[in-house]
């Protein structure tokens, strides 16, 4: 009996390092994706002028206001804009003009591993973990307040996994450390425990300064100059209001050439209209608005439209998520996007459920596929995403990380050389045979079909002897897994030391604030 259980506990821990294996194979891991496939396109060349024409109504006629950023006013004044107080109204195109003379189709952003530099253009598309929760959830402790220690283990758990292509920033919000410093310490942690490309701080001209003066240690001032190394996002207060926290932050990322995504963060029915047509032209009014001023700023300057466009209960008035509503706007957006010719940001596999159930994975799996779909060149929350943002799920990262990698296989396309259509091997095989056996199985049979690592195609006896596990049960061991197998990448001391002294003097420089 003692010898079959041993038996049984190697087979189960071969089974879970081959997991592990198959979820962090980072040789094989491409930079971005590299979509060999169509866009979904929903509208038809009418629907989308309707769009365009009703997102410029809004524009002259209603206005867009910029709050507490006398320059902005002055700025958009001397562009020929209409300004009165902070209202802004804009001429039929105006802001379509400013955009499409100035703004790139494409561009980099580069990492400190120069392997893992991404490109934003057509044709790519970027998977990112989630965004900004203040609580963290995992089967061993439940719901619970997020630390630094949490952001650190996201951080490398994120760095383990090989269908992520990014970073990230406030994987979750360690509320541990004081709510106007610890942008300085998740900062540190992407540069020191990945190697991926990431982001800036959001709130502020003085948070995004810092994220500017810290990618300047890491990468050199011309460098960054020259180059985009800082990727951020500029979220309307929607309706058409953009204030002077997420203002703030845009002009300092655009005059140092770095991105911004313009991105309308809106609930149907509560921050845009309950309908589709009306929330799109919102969308598109508030973000050709934004585009438009970090051209004005620096022509040139890296920029993506952006939409999170989701729904809300019509009885509870709670955020809903995978509703063929939210679809619609995703699919469409990610059309708009490229006749304006920006690339697009969206989000992807985004929940209310509070724990990584079936619900969170059939609204995450809907969601992100449709941002794939929608030809989305950024997927920001592409996991972890729980409780409508408030929560970072570590299985739940897990389980999303095998949607990614689903989804990447799905976007490389149909293959269809020689070896594809496998005639030699039709011949060998002939009628009524099986392919188990052939020369042409066995070279391909590893490469052929996406292997997920976590779900389970095993016959019920074998699953039962392995402890019967259900997929957030295997996805807490391989995240366990992961921090044991992390290596830190590489960081030339010097670099670290340099943000070491620039965090300490800019913590001194300011007494502790907290919001929680």
């Amino acid at each position: 009996m003692e010898e079959a259980g041993a038996a049984d506990h190697k087979q189960r821990r071969g089974r879970a390092a081959r997991q592990a294996a198959r979820l962090h194979r980072v040789e094989q891991r491409a930079p971005y994706i590299q979509r060999k496939i169509g866009y979904f396109e929903i509208l038809s060349e009418e629907g989308l002028c309707l769009i365009e024409e009703n997102a410029d109504r809004i524009l002259q006629e209603i206005g867009m206001e910029f709050r507490g950023d006398p320059e902005i006013l002055d700025t958009f004044r001397e562009a020929g804009a209409d300004v009165s107080g902070e209202r802004v109204r804009f001429e039929k195109g105006m802001c379509r003009k400013i955009v499409t003379a100035t703004a790139p189709a494409e561009f980099l952003q580069h990492a400190r591993n120069p392997a893992n530099t991404v490109r934003f253009g057509p044709g790519s598309t970027i998977l990112c973990p989630a965004w900004g929760p203040p609580f963290i959830h995992n089967l061993d402790e439940g719901r619970r307040y997020a630390t630094i220690q949490d952001f650190h283990n996201l951080v490398k758990i994120h760095q383990m996994i090989p269908h992520l292509h990014h970073s990230g920033g406030v994987v979750c919000e360690p509320v541990d450390l004081p709510a106007n410093k610890r942008h300085l310490d998740m900062l540190l942690a992407h540069i020191r425990f990945s190697d991926r490309a990431f982001f800036g701080a959001l709130l502020g001209a003085e948070r995004a300064t810092d994220s500017v003066e810290m990618a300047k240690l890491l990468f050199g001032a011309e460098f960054v100059e020259r180059n985009c190394v800082l990727y951020a996002v500029s979220n309307t207060n929607a309706p058409l209001v953009l204030d002077a926290a997420m203002s703030g932050s845009l002009k300092v990322y655009a005059r140092n050439n770095q991105a911004v995504a313009v991105t309308p963060w809106t609930l149907a029915g509560a921050m845009s209209p309950c309908t589709v047509a009306g929330t799109l032209a919102q969308v598109l009014a508030e973000s050709m608005a934004g585009l438009a001023l970090t051209q004005l700023i620096r022509p040139g300057a890296p920029c993506l439209m952006g939409s999170f466009a989701s729904t809300l209960s019509m009885q509870s008035g709670a955020p809903t998520f995978g509703t063929p509503e939210s679809g619609k706007m995703v699919l469409a957006a990610g059309q708009l996007a490229r006749r304006l010719g920006v690339p697009f940001h969206t989000v992807g596999a985004l929940s209310s459920s509070k724990v990584p159930d079936a619900q969170a994975e059939q609204e995450a799996t809907y969601g992100l596929m449709m941002s794939v779909l929608a030809g989305a060149n950024f997927i920001n929350h592409a996991t972890g995403w729980l409780e409508g943002g408030l929560v970072t799920g570590y299985e739940k990262t897990i389980i999303d990380a095998d949607l990614c990698g689903n989804l990447i296989a799905f976007a490389e396309g149909i293959d269809l050389t020689d070896e594809a259509f496998a005639i030699e091997a039709i011949r060998e095989v002939g009628p009524g045979a099986h392919f188990l056996g052939a020369q042409h199985t066995l070279r391909n049979f590893e490469t052929a079909v996406y292997r997920p690592s976590l779900s389970d195609s095993n016959s019920f006896e074998q699953w039962q002897a392995e402890g019967g596990l259900d997929s957030a049960q295997r996805a807490n061991k391989a995240w366990k897994q992961l921090l044991r197998d992390y290596e830190a990448p590489p960081l030339d001391p010097a670099i670290d030391e340099a943000l070491c002294d620039y965090i300490q003097r800019r913590k001194s420089s300011m007494p502790d604030v907290n919001y929680y």
